[in-house]
């Protein structure tokens, strides 16, 4: 018998690391922005650090005003292809999602503002080609794929100074490849 959602075996997800970061980044730029005081940033880092559910979490960015609409972007498509290339203004959080169709994210000539931007890809069927910056430093470990595993080769020179590259999410029927800017 299956246990319908709010029954007895029903758990909440876990607080991700992402989840956690992302709320510390938030109570850093309020703070920063004059939103809240030192003490309630101290007592709300408390809370984030220490919360066991995502209601707890949210409790403790109650109040702080929503984020810049430059650091997050969503781009979404029933089917069909997803393409971004040429000088196109990263978002520092970028959600895609599709559930038919492939994904092109070509980030060779894009403008980064920012040290870490984290891609989280929603898939389903279709595969996915990124193309990051020649310097940049690719972390996949929070990306979970139901089919094919990542088709990446992480660059021997890299160079520290490039932006790092977050990759999370879900992969369906599809592959992910990536790969580093000749240029």
């Amino acid at each position: 018998m299956n246990a319908q959602a709010g029954g007895p075996d029903h758990r909440p997800p876990p607080i991700s690391d992402d989840d956690r970061d992302t709320a510390v980044r938030r109570l850093q730029e309020a703070y920063a922005e004059g939103h809240i005081t030192h003490e309630e940033l101290d007592d709300r880092l408390h809370q984030v650090l220490t919360a066991k559910t995502h209601g707890e979490l949210a409790s403790a960015l109650a109040s702080l005003p929503e984020e810049n609409a430059g650091t997050t972007s969503t781009i979404a498509a029933v089917g069909g292809r997803i393409q971004r290339r040429g000088a196109w203004r990263v978002p520092r959080s970028l959600t895609v999602a599709s559930a038919l169709g492939r994904v092109h994210l070509d980030l060779s000539r894009a403008v980064i503002d920012h040290p870490v931007v984290d891609i989280e890809l929603r898939l389903g069927t279709g595969g996915a080609k990124i193309t990051v910056p020649r310097d940049a430093i690719v972390d996949i470990e929070g990306l979970h794929t139901e089919w094919k595993a990542p088709l990446y080769t992480t660059r021997r020179r890299s160079r520290p100074s490039g932006p790092r590259i977050r990759i999370s999410g879900t992969l369906g029927l599809g592959r992910l490849k990536i790969r580093h800017a000749r240029h």
